[in-house]
Order: structure tokens, then sequence, then C-alpha cells
């Protein structure tokens, strides 16, 4: 029988504290079992783009999200099974190389914008 995943969802502006409310939740959790997945690591990869117009991207807006990657890494971590998630590199705009595995989990908290 596969583990159950109950999954949270922080959303908010910038500065608005997701962060905190997401790190104290884990905390009353003891942290066991939890992650937590940060949505803006799905941010889309724009290392084709030149840097100056990376700078001119709407990056609040959802088509700045790769929302079919993210879809896909929530189905399988509510499934049970491990992903390896992006790096977003913000000073570039660009995907970093590695990536952060997310292994299975009780709990996935995630906080971000949208």
């Amino acid at each position: 029988m596969k583990k159950q995943c109950t999954i949270i969802g922080i959303t908010g502006g910038s500065g608005s504290g997701k962060t905190t409310v997401a790190k104290r939740i884990t905390r009353k959790l003891n942290h066991k079992g939890v992650q937590i997945l940060n949505h803006d690591a799905y941010y889309l990869d724009r290392s084709s783009m030149p840097p100056e117009d990376r700078e001119t991207i709407n990056y609040d807006h959802p088509d700045a999200f790769d929302r079919q990657l993210s879809h896909l890494h929530l189905k399988e971590l509510s499934s049970g099974r491990s992903v390896d998630c992006p790096i977003y590199d913000y000073a570039t705009h660009t995907r970093k190389k590695e990536t952060m595995h997310v292994g299975p989990c009780r709990v996935l908290i995630i906080e971000g914008i949208l």
C-alpha cells in the first residue's frame, strides 16, 4: 500500500511570509516526512534568450512557470515517487545544471506567488 502525501499550498506576494509559514509548519511536524518545494524552482529556463531580454519578463505571470514539469512532479510526489527538482538561478534567469532530489514524503509544502 502506497503512503499518501498531503499537499499544502502556501501562496502570497513577495515578502509576505510564505517561507516563514512553511518552516513553522515543518517545525510543528518535527520535520518528519515533510518536504518544502519552492514554486520558483519551476520558472522556465531562459538560457536560450539574450540576458537583456530575460530582464523584461514578468516573473509574476503564470506564463513564466513550467507548469507541465511542476504538475508532473506534484503527481509523482503525491504517488510516492521521487523527483529531481530544478534549481533556479535568479541572477541569470536560467536553471542550474544541478537539481535537488526530493523524495517521497508524508507532507509536501509548496510555497510560491501562485
